[in-house]
């Protein structure tokens, strides 16, 4: 199966993680996803409290997540990582990117592969937050 390849992937450790609230889509780099089941396919994810994409994927309940691999161009880190989605269109002028059945972007170019999450639970971690999700589709690039 398609999904099990593509969470394999999550052992890298560098990630786009994308969201969508109303007309707006936003990302950013985390570095900490993991997967905790196979039956069903679950993963975590933990995201500052201050990013805008933490607050989409807390408004929405849904996420995609862009596994990078070793290859990724560092424009790319630069592009989601060091700009501020309040203030910029991370995804203007940028051609790498689709958009997954949920509507959500995953990124493209430099990534192993994606996923689609939809949030089951979370857990406030102080100045993070620790979100349970259920994969509901994904696949290697």
């Amino acid at each position: 199966m398609k999904t099990e390849n593509a969470m394999y992937a999550l052992s890298y450790g560098l990630f786009v993680l994308t969201a969508r609230q109303g007309e707006k889509d936003n990302g950013c780099i985390i570095n900490t996803a993991g997967q905790v089941t196979i039956t069903p396919n679950r993963v975590t994810i933990t995201v500052d409290k201050k990013n805008l994409t933490h607050d989409m994927v807390l408004a929405t309940g849904e996420f995609d997540l862009s596994i990078l691999s070793k290859e990724a161009e560092f424009s790319l880190v630069q592009r989601f990582g060091f700009q501020s989605g309040r203030t910029a269109d991370k995804f203007k002028d940028y051609g790498g990117a689709q958009r997954g059945d949920n509507g959500i972007l995953y990124v493209t170019e430099g990534t192993n592969a994606w996923l689609a999450c939809k949030v089951a639970s979370t857990l406030d971690l102080g100045t993070h937050t620790l979100f349970l999700a259920d994969v509901i589709d994904g696949d290697m690039l």
